[in-house]
């Protein structure tokens, strides 16, 4: 029988054809890999530039406004209609506001305001007060946008209102001149619409209980709202001068009151202020401190509660954060047993050593001096240790080391290893600290420093 041929197919395995791209590949590929390794594996130490600041002792409190403040009461019943701005000053004699008996000067001026147009003056108002709210707008405080709402309808009135004034002709036409009352300020001062019932409180009236917001009720006068005779229109600030009383401890009173007068940032606007100071405490034991000022009444006529900042201390240097700073221990030497070594800018001190024979001798053993007093220097600790003796220079004298002291300080990084530098601290809060700048043996302004001094040992290789 005729033999079959075999059918089995064999592949033909390519041999494998290396060329300068693939393994140019491969290299960065592994180098990649490496890096990436050496990454997570390696010790990462960050480093902080050095600069000028400062820090504030910095006590925020929610004081009540003081005000001299008079409630105007209308004499009459009436629809009240305003054409003053709340916050603005009226003159003796200006007009207020006008009380309509018959209720038709308001229809009538809803009508003439829904066909009147506003001056670029009267619109560059409105934008003002649009800006001022958007730029002290604070979600925690909603209520202030219903403070805003009335009180952009009252510009819009005010404006609409004295443009159909300046035409009293009108109005007289309309045949209800006769039923309308022109009311006038009293007394020259700022006006608000608003009453909350704290006019007439003084500082030996307050209680704790004034003091939370949940019980506060304020009152917006609204224009065109029918009135009762007697009923409060508006009121008015007469006196420049007023005050913002916080509660606190005695302790903290006391402190105030040894300061006499106190610098206070107002938080809605960023701006400051001097407040004279007084206290007084309930026979509750509940301690006030009274800040009177002279100025910017008027930018607070509107608020009965302010936030504020009161600041006492107001350090400037090197601001530091407090991740760097770390304390280190150091030998203490007499100075008189530290001398120069054979260059000039080495010090150190002559250690007593002995030979193989055992004859005593002495070896310069360079050190680094990290602080001073007025008769000792602070010594590493690295090359020295405790029971060496060192020789007083040109004398037999010695001194068994022994004695150790710390030191607060920071790691510089300058020059490209931990070098451990002593600070003195001005002030210090949660966060950062103001160091003393310039000093012998510390900091310089855009020195770098580690970040956190516990990621670094003494003397240690930074590898950025």
């Amino acid at each position: 029988m005729e033999q079959k041929g075999s059918n089995k197919v064999v592949k033909y395995r390519k041999p494998l054809n290396l060329n300068i791209g693939m393994i140019i590949f491969a290299v960065i590929f592994i180098y990649i890999i490496i890096c990436v390794f050496m990454y997570f594996t390696q010790k990462h130490i960050e480093g902080h530039q050095v600069k000028m600041g400062s820090l504030s002792t910095n006590n925020i409190y929610k004081g009540i406004a003081l005000r001299d403040e008079e409630i105007i009461t209308a004499n009459q019943a009436g629809y009240v209609n305003y054409y003053a701005r709340e916050g603005e000053r009226v003159g003796v004699g200006n007009l207020v506001y006008t009380l309509d008996q018959s209720g038709k000067l308001a229809e009538y001026l809803n009508n003439e305001v829904s066909g009147s147009t506003l001056t670029t003056k009267d619109l560059t108002e409105l934008k003002t007060e649009i800006l001022g709210f958007v730029n002290t707008f604070d979600p925690e405080h909603f209520s202030s946008v219903y403070d805003f709402k009335y009180n952009v309808q009252g510009t819009v009135l005010k404006l609409a209102n004295a443009n159909i004034l300046e035409n009293i002709e009108t109005i007289n036409k309309a045949g209800i001149s006769e039923l309308i009352s022109f009311c006038n300020a009293p007394d020259t001062g700022i006006v608000i619409y608003s009453v909350d019932g704290y006019e007439d409180l003084t500082l030996e009236q307050l209680t704790s209980e004034q003091f939370d917001q949940k019980n506060y009720e304020k009152k917006q006068l609204i224009s065109n709202e029918l009135i009762a005779a007697g009923d409060p229109v508006y009121k008015l600030s007469t006196n420049e001068d007023w005050s913002i009383v916080i509660m606190t401890d005695q302790e903290k009173a006391e402190e105030l009151l040894e300061e006499e007068y106190v610098k206070v940032k107002f938080l809605k606007n960023q701006d400051t202020s001097w407040g004279r100071v007084e206290s007084y405490t309930t026979p509750d034991g509940d301690t006030f401190v009274k800040l009177t000022f002279t100025n910017s009444m008027v930018t607070f006529c509107t608020d009965r509660f302010i936030d504020i900042e009161l600041i006492l201390e107001d350090e400037e240097g090197l601001k530091i954060p407090n991740s760097s700073i770390v304390e280190k221990e150091f030998f203490i030497v007499p100075k008189e047993y530290v001398t120069q070594g054979g260059n000039s800018n080495s010090y150190g001190v002559m250690k007593e050593t002995y030979l193989e024979d055992g004859s005593a001798s002495t070896e310069f053993i360079e050190t680094t001096i990290y602080n001073e007093t007025e008769t000792d220097y602070y010594l590493d600790d690295m090359v020295l240790r405790i029971g060496d003796y060192i020789i007083k220079p040109e004398s037999t004298e010695k001194y068994a080391i022994s004695k150790r002291g710390s030191l607060t300080g920071v790691y510089n990084i300058n020059k490209g290893y931990a070098d451990f530098k002593q600070i003195n601290i001005l002030y210090q809060n949660d966060e950062y600290s103001i160091v003393k700048s310039n000093t012998q043996y510390g900091l310089s302004v855009y020195d770098y420093i580690v970040l956190d001094a516990s990621t670094v040992e003494d003397d240690e290789f930074i590898y950025n």
